[in-house]
């Protein structure tokens, strides 16, 4: 199991809180389907399905969170409360007033949620108690505020921060492009996107396109910067940059497929083995990142 994307965050290390004190706090916010009443239900699941809420592996530890849906569109809600809505006219003489209508509605509502389909969104977190790392495979920020809400909530005095570098993404992978050298451990893949700062805000986008330097030195003398790199760490992690600081779009290369061979083993085992090479590769990429952005910024 790999992440495909990464909002990152900061906890203290080493951290104070061992799986099983985890598992305590999170027990309270288990996570329970959607009552017939409910529209969205939240909460923490086993990630193996062993009813166990923390799953930890050589002092690394995966939780899930799951989240129910109800798909009701408002645009059912009103059509029906429309109908409704016309048959007490015709009943009483005189259409529904603003508060006839809110109840109404509501009751339709009430009414209808029992019949409308579910869908089910799993997210996982990796927590680095090691190296400090509390990350989310989300693909946006407000997903990841989703899940340190829930877990700020489950978890008491819990301290979780951004992470800040001393340079900012956006400068940096302008430098490298600029300069036509990608920091140490890393190599400039063939997706970058340049963007420019005023009010039309022009983009330049490669895809899967040999970057070229001069073309590229072109667009940023033009007052472009670069917002999204493709990038490779090592020879073993793909990924792409953001200017947020979010990694999107992972992929472990080959290299590390051939030298992780599950072949032989259980569903557990090969997950055991896949979470301790992600995490492995995963903080130390990490690590060298910070280091190519001049280090966390000071508080």
């Amino acid at each position: 199991m790999w992440f495909k994307n990464l909002q990152i965050y900061r906890i203290p290390a080493p951290w104070a809180i061992s799986a099983e004190q985890l598992e305590a706090f999170l027990a309270p916010q288990a996570f329970a389907k959607c009552s017939s009443l409910e529209l969205q239900s939240q909460g923490w699941l086993s990630p193996r399905d062993n009813g166990m809420l923390v799953h930890s592996v050589n002092r690394q530890m995966m939780i899930l969170l799951g989240t129910e849906k109800k798909l009701l569109p408002a645009t059912v809600i009103n059509q029906v409360t429309k109908a409704r809505a016309a048959e007490i006219e015709e009943q009483q003489g005189y259409a529904p007033g603003r508060k006839q209508l809110k109840d109404l509605k509501e009751q339709v509502t009430d009414e209808l949620l029992p019949r409308a389909f579910s869908i089910q969104r799993n997210t996982w977190v990796w927590i680095d108690p090691v190296n400090g790392w509390l990350v989310i495979d989300a693909a946006s920020p407000t997903k990841a505020e989703e899940i340190l809400k829930l877990l700020l909530a489950s978890v008491d005095k819990l301290q979780i921060s951004s992470l800040r570098t001393a340079h900012s993404p956006l400068t940096s992978m302008t430098n490298w492009l600029a300069s036509d050298e990608a920091p140490h451990g890393f190599t400039v893949d063939q997706d970058t996107e340049l963007r420019a700062a005023g009010e039309g805000k022009a983009t330049v986008r490669y895809v899967r396109h040999t970057i070229e330097a001069d073309d590229v030195r072109r667009h940023i003398a033009s007052g472009k910067q670069c917002t999204r790199l493709a990038m490779t760490w090592a020879d073993h992690v793909s990924f792409v940059l953001t200017e947020s600081l979010a990694i999107k779009r992972i992929a472990p290369l080959d290299v590390l497929k051939e030298g992780n061979d599950t072949s032989s083993k259980n569903d557990d085992e090969r997950f055991d083995s896949d979470m301790m090479l992600m995490t492995g590769e995963l903080s130390k990429m990490l690590g060298d990142l910070v280091f190519a952005l001049g280090g966390e910024a000071a508080v």
